[in-house]
């Protein structure tokens, strides 16, 4: 029988999987709804891969006996229901790469904390030696890196869409962060079905494989109380960490002076990476040294610049309440604060107890009536702007030796630019700017 496949979506997700079926002998058809980008389109034509744009096309979609849908694309649209209500299978692309995979699977899932602790596993296990490999969410396909890179080790990143696509997937150590609302309009605004969804993480896993989960997070917890296992099991807890660092399961000490993971949650989330790295028999010398090289993805409590001994912070990717619950959570007190942008729904009120430590609000968004409202009993100064340059000005006439300005918006970017990582890009302009 003819193997046939469909594949929604046409960005690095549905380009990846669409290379890998062709090199394995799939008819490959690839739709996107919107137009698609001009090097992933260069790609399709140069592997003589069949595509449309601007459309889905139900005629030709539904011939295929197995379709891929990109993690972007929610059930809800007509073309996936058309596709179900003639029972052809469909899966993430994660799913459909996971047979061609011969190495071992690192995966790592969690509303926050996931691409800090995939980095630093990719880093602590690169830096031991490995030969590995990190792909999923974090940018570079799974299905691409087995088409291109094939390593021993794996190290994915997968978010909750991702997972919802998954039949038969593996890993054989499963790492979940933490689970706090997000994307609930996804998940018919119910939590519970989000929680379902990140569990699938481990839903496959056998008596040889490993799970590693956060004993403190309440609905996580919920989930394991009685639950029987078929893998092993490590949970771990804040009890384990310490001033200096943490300490492992397997009681050796280490330390985390690294600016790179500051705050209780990275202590968490290194304390996460080193369990799941320590699955591989790996050196504790060699680990610790890795821990203390670390460097993190930009935007992510990123040291910008110390002027004055102000010290200039860029945590742009922190987009919703319990990320920016952190970042606040992991400064010193007379914090000068940027944020705001695109409100996704947010409920501030977890943020209020650590409205103490902020000396000025600086509200860099369109629309900053929420923001004000909320913490105007709690902030004594409060200002808006709508450009980052104004922003920076704004912070630095509030700022003194010993404070810290930091952009941890608790919002989506899209009012002002294009994405979380162009507001990051122009946070770090204009600090060296208006510094030099």
């Amino acid at each position: 029988m003819k193997k046939t496949l469909a594949i929604l979506g046409a960005g690095e997700s549905g380009v990846g999987a669409a290379l890998l079926a062709k090199r394995h002998g799939y008819e490959v058809f690839v739709s996107d709804y919107g137009s698609i980008d001009k090097k992933y389109k260069e790609e399709l034509i140069k592997n003589t891969i069949a595509f449309e744009e601007g459309r889905h096309d139900f005629e030709t979609i539904g011939k295929a006996n197995l379709v891929v849908k990109s993690p972007g694309i929610p059930d809800q649209v007509e073309i996936v229901k058309q596709v179900r209500e003639q029972s052809i299978p469909v899966i993430s692309e994660i799913e459909f790469a996971y047979p061609f995979c011969e190495g071992k699977i690192l995966a790592i899932t969690g509303s926050n904390g996931k691409t800090t602790t995939t980095n630093l596993c990719h880093h602590l296990l690169a830096s031991s030696g490995k030969e590995v490999t990190k792909a999923g969410n974090v940018g570079t396909s799974f299905a691409r890196v087995l088409l291109e890179n094939p390593t021993p080790i794996y190290v994915l990143e997968l978010s909750s869409f991702q997972l919802d696509g998954i039949i038969d997937f593996k890993p054989d150590i499963a790492v979940l962060t933490n689970i706090t609302p997000d994307h609930l309009d996804r998940y018919d605004y119910l939590l519970d079905n989000y929680i379902k969804s990140k569990f699938r993480i481990a839903m496959n896993q056998g008596k040889k494989d490993l799970f590693i989960w956060n004993k403190d997070d309440e609905n996580s917890a919920i989930v394991m109380q009685g639950k029987n296992h078929k893998q092993k099991v490590i949970g771990l807890a804040k009890e384990m960490l310490n001033e200096n660092g943490f300490s492992s399961s397997q009681a050796i000490d280490y330390d985390l002076s690294n600016p790179a993971l500051k705050g209780m949650h990275n202590k968490m989330n290194a304390l996460m990476a080193i369990e799941a790295c320590s699955a591989f028999k790996l050196d504790s010398s060699l680990l610790q040294t890795a821990l203390n090289d670390f460097v993190n993805d930009p935007h992510r409590l990123e040291l910008v610049r110390i002027e004055n001994d102000i010290h200039f912070i860029n945590d742009s990717k922190a987009t919703n309440v319990d990320s920016v619950f952190y970042a606040l959570d992991a400064m010193d007190d007379n914090i000068v604060w940027i944020a705001g942008g695109t409100d996704k729904g947010n409920d501030y009120s977890r943020l209020i107890p650590l409205a103490s430590k902020v000396k000025a609000l600086i509200c860099l968004g369109i629309d900053n009536t929420k923001l004000i409202e909320t913490f105007s009993p709690y902030i004594k100064n409060i200002e808006e702007t709508n450009q980052m340059k104004d922003a920076i000005i704004r912070a630095r006439i509030y700022a003194e030796p010993g404070d810290t300005v930091l952009l941890s918006p608790a919002c989506a970017s899209f009012d002002l630019f294009e994405n979380y990582k162009d507001r990051g890009a122009q946070f770090k302009e204009e600090v060296l700017r208006q510094l030099n």
